[in-house]
């Protein structure tokens, strides 16, 4: 499969794109990493350059995901070779990027939304999907209302998609992959989770 390693390459650098770094750049003239949470993630983007400017941070890493496994998947996988597989690598190649984008010395952001950008693509391709990932962000929302701790909805979120592709007989590729993509979340929020414990952690309003 020789469109496999550029088909990579090119998801993996469209995830490293800094969204809310560049963001950060142009709107206020800062390095985000530097405020805040200090994460080139959507929250801090929020919290520091404000809501507009936050949510479109957050559209556009999702976007990230979508493209990746969507119009990517499109353009380099041979009808023949298609399969849920193939886009799932693109997939996580390009959450890899975002969450360590080379743009930054390979330190990213916590991979959520490019993580749900993966999903909706992913969801329009493999059958049953779409319950497990409306379940899942119906997890993110009811913590985040219960909460308002974005981090502890995310990784409840996370947490929650590997159970629901269990409960639904997923294939085996599916829950592999929402095995990984939690993983992945959990990695990333590891000073989240500490905060969590010791009830540091800060409530988004």
């Amino acid at each position: 499969m020789p469109w496999i390693i550029p088909a990579i390459a090119i998801s993996y650098f469209i995830g490293s794109i800094p969204t809310a770094y560049i963001f950060g750049k142009v709107l206020k003239g800062v390095d985000i990493r530097k405020f805040g949470s200090r994460n080139v993630g959507a929250t801090n983007a929020m919290r520091l350059l404000g809501k507009g400017p936050g949510i479109l941070v957050l559209l556009l890493d999702m976007l990230k995901g979508f493209i990746a496994v969507v119009f990517l998947g499109n353009i380099f996988i041979p009808a023949n070779a298609e399969s849920a597989a193939s886009r799932i690598l693109l997939g996580l190649a390009c959450i890899l990027g975002h969450n360590w984008t080379m743009f930054l010395g390979f330190k990213g952001g916590k991979g959520m939304a490019t993580t749900l950008g993966v999903l909706i693509g992913l969801s329009l391709k493999v059958s049953g999907l779409k319950i497990i990932l409306g379940l899942s962000i119906a997890v993110w929302v009811l913590f985040f209302l219960i909460f308002r701790i974005v981090s502890l909805a995310s990784l409840c979120s996370a947490i929650a998609l590997p159970i629901f592709s269990l409960l639904f007989r997923q294939s085996r590729v599916i829950i592999l992959t929402s095995f990984i993509l939690a993983f992945f979340v959990l990695l990333r929020h590891r000073t989240n989770i500490r905060r969590i414990i010791q009830g540091k952690e800060k409530k988004l309003f």
